[in-house]
């Protein structure tokens, strides 16, 4: 049967194309918005039968187009944090989301998609319960109006087929360059060090250290196997935190990234207090744009996830971050310069 990935010559859809592939599927339909064009470049190694732009897309789904399609991984979305057209953030992830959501309704298809850590925004318990979510920007809020939806939907018993969730926290690895500021900040000090010999980081902000606010990192190798768990376990409806479970510093990237490139260089590892001493690391003022807007502190309560049966380990930042450098080493011709 056809699979459909929406958002697939983005970040997350075209790795999940990617893991398809290998895993012998190549009746995948991807359906994108490509502006900037330079997205295909994410297809161009990966096996689709069909592409369709997402304007065009839901009319064809409706319709009937694909015949028997067995599940939607649904992760196009406007993600800029710091968009603030709230018509057309509300258009592009809300009401698209709803749309969709009902075609897969009518037409029993599994829906998978990106829901978002933004949903928690000012909250400091990130458990996938109404009362801890304070979404911060108007991302964050189309995010979580459709996670009420399903949580509506789910209490009625109204669904037909799987509908999973997935609250996505710091999500980094391959194949995000086409994102600009909106990459991961290990792809940006990747860039940084090669440029010129060293990473920057925030200071002090929040009541944290330069540097130690705290994030929920995850490779983007783990959330495909959670997303593909879930195929298997059409069963399974829900909405489930995706991140590796711990909270680690901004510093911990750096001195991951800073530590990857030296190996590359053939240099021993250094502490990193050595690397902030040598202007390896650098902490610049935290920006006033973000004030007030901007989570100090994210860790995925993954005990709704464990209990669905999902038992492999995650990667932490040392582990992922590493492979991630060796990959965009291997794959420079691949990328676009960051914004």
């Amino acid at each position: 049967m056809t699979i459909i990935v929406t958002g697939a010559a983005g970040f997350i859809g075209a790795n999940i194309v990617q893991v398809l592939n290998a895993r012998g599927e190549k009746n995948i339909i991807a359906v994108d918005d490509l502006r900037p064009a330079d997205k295909y470049r994410n297809l161009a190694d990966l096996d689709i039968i069909d592409y369709l732009d997402k304007d065009e897309f839901l009319e064809a789904f409706r319709s009937g187009r694909f015949g028997k399609v067995q599940a939607v991984f649904h992760e196009g979305a406007c993600s800029d944090t710091m968009e603030t057209d709230g018509i057309f953030m509300m258009a592009n992830n809300y009401r698209y989301t709803m749309d969709l959501l009902d075609i897969c309704t009518a037409q029993k298809v599994q829906l998978l998609y990106a829901s978002s850590a933004a949903t928690y925004g000012g909250s400091d318990v990130f458990v996938e319960s109404r009362e801890h979510e304070k979404p911060l920007n108007i991302y964050g809020y189309s995010k979580f109006l459709f996670d009420q939806v399903m949580r509506k939907r789910f209490a009625e018993n109204a669904n037909t087929a799987q509908v999973v969730g997935f609250r996505y926290f710091n999500v980094y690895g391959p194949r995000e360059s086409h994102k600009g500021r909106m990459a991961s900040v290990a792809f940006h000090q990747y860039h940084q060090y090669k440029a010129n010999g060293h990473v920057k980081l925030f200071g002090e902000y929040g009541g944290y250290g330069a540097g130690e606010q705290s994030r929920d990192f995850v490779s983007v190798e783990d959330v495909v196997k959670v997303n593909l768990f879930f195929l298997d376990h059409p069963e399974i409806s829900g909405i489930f935190n995706l991140g590796s479970g711990r909270a680690q510093p901004f510093n911990d990237v750096a001195h991951a990234v800073a530590n990857a490139m030296r190996k590359l260089d053939k240099a021993q590892p250094a502490t990193l207090q050595e690397l902030v001493k040598e202007k390896a690391i650098e902490y610049i003022p935290f920006p006033d744009a973000l004030k007030g807007k901007y989570q100090c502190f994210t860790q995925a309560d993954l005990t709704k996830l464990r209990a669905a049966g999902y038992t492999e380990p995650f990667l932490n930042v040392e582990q992922g971050v590493g492979r991630y450098i060796e990959w965009l080493e291997a794959n420079s011709g691949f990328l676009a310069n960051p914004l």
